[in-house]
């Protein structure tokens, strides 16, 4: 019964086949022990810890976007809650301001995630990416056409100061920031429509549409129309400043003789015989070499014209303005044309940029939002009164 119901006969030969058995079932064992240890060992050299240059750029980036975010939000709540600034141009400072909060709050966060995920690939889905990529291009490029609103109105305030009225700027200045917004938002809202894709689920990759036309468009009207814009009014602005001060130069009063005593008016009548008829000079003097501007009122026809040979307080107001207008315009070209140069030329002509310029470039076009509020504060003694009041009242 033993012999029938056993399969090893004789003895000897069970034996071997259970100790062959044995030792296959340790070799397989052994085999996927090793293999699970050489992944486990890839795994673990996949998760490489973070160099010390890696960890300061990351601490870098993270400083950035919350001092972006703090120092953007502080503009808003200086101009909502003092009265003086709810007027032009500090509808302008608080579009731009809205625009750069919402870049720290929800473009440059999740920037930064995908900057510390693995070969930059975005696994947080499609739903997420399609928001991130809309508000990446509507908050971007509400903060760069901002900008240039406000060196258009700088430009009028300057160049038109007389027709430019308080009611013609304000009116100017709102129709501008709608059209700001509305802009934008038909750039970032179009490839939700089909123009193009911004999420490839096989690559894990997000990113603007890499549509050739789109492209085009989209750069065009976010960036290179703008900096046209930017760049003419700096011109033209400059070109008015250099005129009136070849202007002033070329009138400029004589000072009268140190040795004057008193007072001395004089007045001289002159008759000539042009068509513009009489000429009535007043010029007054006071003794010693004073510090005020000496000034020349010159008629013709009941028509007075005032010049001074010291620069007047319009003029400085408006040196003060045009300086400020050109840092504003100067750093934003600095911010964004790496940026945008790669953005249009990748597409049309297929070039393979390395990933870590992409994220260099496009996080300085990020910094634009931080540097912008601190130009067009530093300017205006009326922030900093209104930040150290701001601070007092909150303690």
């Amino acid at each position: 019964m033993a012999e029938t119901l056993s399969p090893c006969t004789p003895r000897g030969q069970c034996q071997a086949n259970m100790g062959a058995n044995a030792s296959s079932a340790n070799a397989d064992s052994n085999a996927s022990s090793a293999a699970s240890a050489l992944v486990g060992g890839s795994a673990w050299r996949g998760r490489e810890p973070f160099s010390i240059f890696t960890i300061l750029v990351l601490t870098l980036l993270v400083l950035l976007t919350v001092a972006t975010f703090l120092w953007n939000l502080l503009v808003l709540a200086t101009i909502l809650r003092v009265k003086a600034f709810h007027r032009v141009p500090h509808n302008l400072v608080a579009s731009t301001a809205v625009s750069d909060v919402l870049v720290a709050a929800l473009v440059m966060p999740l920037s930064l995630v995908k900057e510390l995920s693995a070969g930059r690939r975005w696994r947080l889905g499609r739903e997420l990416c399609l928001v991130w990529v809309c508000f990446d291009v509507l908050c971007c490029t509400a903060s760069i056409w901002n900008v240039t609103a406000i060196a258009l109105d700088r430009y009028w305030s300057i160049t038109r100061h007389l027709e430019y009225t308080l009611l013609t700027r304000r009116r100017i200045s709102n129709v501008m920031i709608a059209l700001t917004w509305a802009l934008s938002a038909a750039i970032s809202l179009a490839p939700l429509f089909g123009w193009g894709e911004t999420y490839s689920p096989e690559q894990e990759r997000c990113q603007v549409s890499q549509e050739p036309s789109y492209t085009i468009v989209s750069t065009g009207g976010a960036f290179y129309l703008p900096l046209c814009v930017v760049l003419f009014v700096y011109w033209k602005i400059y070109k008015a400043a250099k005129f009136r001060v070849g202007g002033r130069q070329r009138n400029a009063v004589v000072p009268l003789p140190e040795a004057a005593q008193t007072l001395e008016v004089q007045y001289e009548q002159i008759h000539s015989t042009c068509h513009e008829g009489p000429v009535i000079t007043i010029i007054k003097a006071v003794k010693e070499a004073s510090p005020e501007p000496q000034m020349v009122f010159t008629a013709r026809h009941a028509a007075i014209a005032f010049q001074t040979d010291g620069e007047t307080w319009r003029e400085q107001k408006e040196k003060k303005a045009a300086l400020m207008v050109g840092i504003l315009i100067g750093v934003f070209v600095l911010c964004w044309i790496p940026f945008f140069i790669t953005e249009l030329i990748s597409p049309l002509c297929s070039c393979n940029i390395p990933p870590i310029w992409k994220s260099i470039f496009l996080w300085l076009g990020y910094s634009n939002s931080f540097f912008n509020p601190l130009i067009y504060t530093a300017f205006n003694k009326n922030y900093n009164n209104a930040f150290k009041n701001l601070f007092v009242k909150q303690r």
